[in-house]
């Protein structure tokens, strides 16, 4: 049997993508998952999908029954991680909707019990952040993104953080856990 691998997937936030993309290309034996809108972000921020391709398996949101997701059965994942995460893909797993590549995909890590750090873009009520072009911005999240947020910490197996230094920490964790 294969050592356990990470699969981390990234949506359509810019939310410090090039620091969450650092950070996963900092952990061993990690599988991407790239939604249409999260590929459209890459490019935005400029960072390259054929530059990850290189580094570590990727898996693109191409088909209508997210195939891949049949991994978590086959115990391939020990840690699912969402990071950065858009206010979208926040409302539907908490609605349990499970309608493309990545919410089937962290639905299916609950279902197989598989542990999940979520790094929502909306965490708190002003946020700090970086715009394509590297300028930074204020955003304000709505209460119906900012309740989402703070369901979603109510859900089993799931881990949600607040900012980059609380995802390093998670993972850390996480590591030493399965260590």
């Amino acid at each position: 049997m294969s050592v356990p691998r990470f699969a981390w997937a990234i949506t359509g936030s810019g939310h410090y993508i090039v620091e969450c993309v650092e950070l996963m290309l900092s952990l061993p034996n990690v599988d991407l998952y790239v939604s249409q809108a999260g590929e459209e972000v890459l490019k935005m921020y400029d960072i390259p999908l054929a530059d990850l391709k290189a580094r570590l398996p990727v898996y693109r949101d191409k088909a209508a029954s997210a195939p891949p997701v049949g991994l978590f059965y086959k115990h391939v994942y020990h840690t699912f991680v969402m990071a950065p995460t858009t206010s979208n893909t926040m409302a539907k797993c908490v609605l349990g909707i499970a309608d493309s590549l990545v919410t089937n995909l962290y639905a299916q890590a609950g279902k197989c019990r598989v542990s999940s750090i979520v790094y929502p873009c909306d965490t708190a009520a002003e946020i700090l952040t970086t715009a394509p072009g590297g300028k930074q911005v204020m955003v304000y999240p709505r209460p119906v993104d900012l309740a989402a947020t703070e369901a979603l910490r109510a859900f089993p197996y799931t881990r949600v953080v607040d900012d980059v230094e609380a995802l390093a920490e998670a993972l850390r964790q996480r590591l030493a856990a399965l260590a």
